[in-house]
């Protein structure tokens, strides 16, 4: 055991050399060469660098050069994305205070935190962060806020023989306590041991995964078809073996990852407007896929703050409304004089301290015990001054408050000369024998009505008093008169109700996840509508996650049933676990927090979102998205704009695979109705850039689908070609084709340049699939579009008529009738994709 005296120097730097500094573990950095092959091995990306080498194979260096950048821009942002995750490990370390406060060789020093090692004696006090886990030995009046790191919303009073954690914070009293352990082992340790589990795929790249090896083995095995079918029918080898080639191209839509970058960032961009901060760009489109938010309630649900919100005396009751720690409010009720002197002796028997804004449109602040700062507010919306009530009745004695007592009583001066004994503290301290004077009836009234504010999730306080003759010698705590309880609580957000509901709406199921009591967290999901009459809340601490408010046994966390929608006194572990079962479930999981118990789940949650005000440097650097605002409803805004990229996503497969597999159907039956080779390779490719690179992009930015709130989330399981897509696809492509074919079988049977007439065709075409499968068609948004499909429009006429492109990829030109018919003929893309959506709605 360390003395009073702490520990000599030199048994402090056996102890460092023994255990290392008080820094949590860091990971050695990963090379760049490593993060860069990681994303390389990406199967779509592997697409295409295939895609990459066979275009150098056979010239074409303009398409071998868009694929390329293409590569290296999907590649940057994915080593990019890395970095920024590792940076939640790092930021934990921030939480250790530079300095820390000792006794060494019998005298209290100041030295690095990272030198603190076990057994030293900590001296503590108001506004320390305390540096290592340890044991109290000495308190006076020592309250710790454990919020961030437990959930807690209200600070805990830590007596001798208490333990405190390495990073929270001492909001009131002071006291020393021994070291007990640091670094990695300590409370902060441990959960960046827990964060050192990795968030794996986002759904998206799950999605994209799985058609980038589907491509891959389709392409190649049609490709293989044409290369021996034309082989068969005598063609050179030469020529046969480019042209597959070039189809294995045309059917990957290399412009893909470009799509979906460019639809993250836009959608990233649109969500900071609206005070959603991504730091990560996939879980732009996760955000889309989300079918369980699971939320914190300090700070996240609620403000954060502790409000009065209820008094009762022995004549009369009221509710307080206001917000924060601001003088502005009310009390409720005809006569608030009746309130008075339960405020004026909450307000005297108070050691808090209430900060006005320090600049304009700022808030007031606390300064010490959140409760009795609302019980302050609460004075000042009736009207009456601390300052001037401590005037009137100065402070001459106190007892502080102490966890075995559960009081603080002070005493004060009267004007005409007698004494005024005031006591506060948990209704079952007050609200006994031998503590108060008054009727045992109007006592049994009182205790009845704490226990229904303490069901109703708030924390209360009793209020006594008694007006003595003089100063006492000794301060007692017995003959007082009960002037009334206060319940107290954090208040739910404004808009969390209505985020909550808009969830519910969308699909979206909430659950509520809590470090704080179940009473409380109950209490909370009951008025913010997470949870109806009949549900329950899981206790984590209980054996199993016994349920508490109905009793009995609980048995599994998250069961064959689903999850429930509240779990209260959860340690980070039991987070990341209920984490990691939802995922188990298939369910894509949001999870919002602030604190640093909820670093972990954040890093292990398909999509993190932190609070950006009031959330720790942890919590931020562990999210995917920061709330700016630490609103709610945010989210939501942003879940909006998630399923906006995903339908523009899928809506490009539509138009790009379509195209794909008409070029290859062309090529395949083109031979059967008698064109030996419909297209030349350098066509393939030449219709392939055009079609999928700047309209095939432009469609990332389509505005969102009406209505898409109003519906569910996709299934988790669903492939990103579901829900009709594959069918869609196909359905167009058969239209294409049809109309290429056409155009070339009866431009051969007329003597025209049936090949030139098949390109120009099959180009157009294919361009009228991206108009018609335009969100809003009638409407000039998305205007980047139209100028593409226009420009690539200009192109492929180019590649008719521009003499050293008519070289380079064989064409003639076409009579103007010839031109037209194509034209006319052309519309049937856009007919296609807008008669599909009709007759075949789908989600996106």
């Amino acid at each position: 055991m360390t003395s009073s005296s702490g520990l000599s120097s030199a048994q402090a730097a056996a102890r460092l050399a023994r255990d290392g500094a008080n820094v949590l573990p860091r990971k050695p950095p990963t090379p760049l060469w490593r993060r860069v092959t990681g994303q390389l091995r990406d199967p779509l990306i592997v697409v295409l660098l295939v895609a990459a080498a066979l275009t150098i194979v056979t010239g074409d260096w303009t398409d071998a050069t868009v694929i390329m950048l293409v590569i290296v821009v999907n590649t940057t942002v994915g080593v990019a994305q890395e970095v920024r995750a590792d940076r939640a490990i790092t930021a934990l370390a921030d939480l250790t205070t530079p300095e820390a406060r000792v006794v060494r060789d019998g005298r209290q020093r100041r030295i690095p935190a990272s030198e603190v090692v076990v057994g030293d004696l900590l001296v503590l006090a108001e506004g320390d962060i305390v540096p290592a886990d340890a044991e109290v030995v000495e308190s006076a009046a020592l309250l710790v806020d454990e919020s961030a790191l437990t959930g807690e919303s209200v600070p805990v009073d830590k007596g001798a023989a208490a333990r405190v954690s390495s990073g929270t914070v001492v909001v009131r009293g002071r006291g020393r306590a021994v070291v007990t352990a640091t670094g990695a082992a300590s409370a902060s340790g441990r959960i960046a041991a827990l964060m050192e589990k990795g968030g794996g795929l986002t759904p998206l790249q799950r999605r994209l995964a799985g058609v980038g090896r589907l491509l891959a083995g389709v392409a190649v095995v049609l490709s293989a078809v044409v290369l021996v079918l034309g082989l068969i029918r005598g063609q050179p080898v030469e020529l046969m073996v480019v042209t597959a080639i070039s189809l294995v191209v045309a059917a990957v839509p290399e412009s893909l990852p470009a799509v979906v970058t460019l639809s993250l960032a836009l959608g990233a961009r649109r969500m900071a407007a609206r005070n959603a901060l991504i730091r990560h760009l996939p879980a732009v489109e996760t955000l889309g896929s989300v079918t369980v938010l699971a939320t914190d309630k300090t700070g996240t649900l609620t403000e954060g703050r502790m409000v009065a919100r209820h008094l009762w005396t022995p004549y009369a009751e009221a509710a307080v409304s206001g917000s924060g720690y601001a003088p502005g409010g009310a009390i409720e009720t005809e006569d608030p004089s009746r309130f008075s002197a339960l405020l004026e002796a909450a307000a005297l028997c108070n050691d808090a301290r209430l900060s006005p804004p320090q600049a304009e449109g700022g808030e007031w602040t606390a300064l010490g015990d959140p409760t009795e700062a609302a019980l302050l507010a609460a004075a000042a919306r009736l009207g009456l001054d601390r300052a001037e009530l401590q005037r009137r009745f100065p402070r001459v004695a106190e007892l502080p408050f102490d966890s075995g007592r559960k009081r603080m009583t002070t005493v004060h001066l009267l004007p005409d000369g007698g004494a005024r004994l005031i006591c506060k503290g948990a209704p079952e301290a007050l609200l006994r024998p031998g503590v108060l004077t008054d009727d045992p009836a109007l006592v049994a009234r009182a205790a009845e009505s704490a226990d229904r504010y303490a069901r109703d999730g708030y924390r209360v306080l009793a209020v006594a008093a008694a007006d003595l003759d003089a100063v006492p010698a000794s301060v007692p705590e017995t003959g007082l008169s009960l002037l009334g309880l206060i319940a107290i609580l954090d208040p739910p957000r404004e808009a969390a109700a209505g985020a909550v509901a808009d969830c519910k709406r969308a699909g979206i199921k909430p659950v509520l996840i809590t470090g704080d009591h179940p009473g409380t967290a109950r209490a909370i999901a009951a008025e913010l509508g997470i949870v109806g009459p009949g549900e329950v809340a899981v206790d984590c601490r209980e054996p199993g996650g016994a349920l508490v408010d109905e009793g009995g046994p609980g048995g599994a966390l998250v069961d064959e049933g689903g999850p429930a929608a509240v779990y209260a006194r959860a340690t980070p572990e039991q987070k990341l676990g209920l984490i990691e079962s939802l995922r188990d479930r298939g369910e894509v999981l949001a999870m919002t927090g602030d604190g640093v118990n909820d670093g972990p789940a954040l890093r292990r949650a398909d999509i993190g979102v932190a609070m950006g005000r009031r959330g720790t440097e942890v919590a931020r650097q562990a999210a995917d998205l920061v709330l700016a605002d630490d609103n709610l409803d945010t989210v939501v805004a942003a879940v909006e704009e998630g399923r906006r990229v995903y339908a523009n996503i899928r809506r490009f497969l539509v138009y790009g695979l379509s195209g794909g597999a008409a070029e290859i159907a062309v090529m395949l039956l083109g031979p059967f109705l008698g064109l030996p080779l419909p297209l030349l390779p350098a066509q393939i490719l030449w219709i392939n850039l055009l079609t999928h690179g700047l309209p095939g992009v432009a469609l990332g930015g389509e505005p969102v689908v009406p209505a898409t709130m109003a519906r569910p989330p996709r299934p988790p399981g669903q492939s990103i070609m579901g829900a009709g897509l594959w069918q869609r696809v196909v359905r167009i492509a058969i239209v294409l084709t049809g109309v290429t074919l056409g155009v070339a079988v009866w431009a051969a049977a007329t003597g025209r340049p049936w090949q030139s007439m098949a390109f120009f065709a099959l180009g157009a075409t294919q361009l009228g699939v991206a108009l018609g499968t335009r969100t809003r068609p009638r409407s000039l948004a998305n205007p980047m579009l139209l100028a593409a499909v226009a420009g690539a429009l200009v192109l492929q006429l180019a590649g008719l008529y521009v003499p050293l492109l008519q070289e380079l990829l064989g064409t003639r030109p076409l009579a103007p009738g010839d031109l037209l018919i194509v034209l006319v003929l052309s519309a049937a893309g856009y007919a296609a994709a807008r008669l599909d959506r009709i007759l075949h709605p789908s989600r996106s």
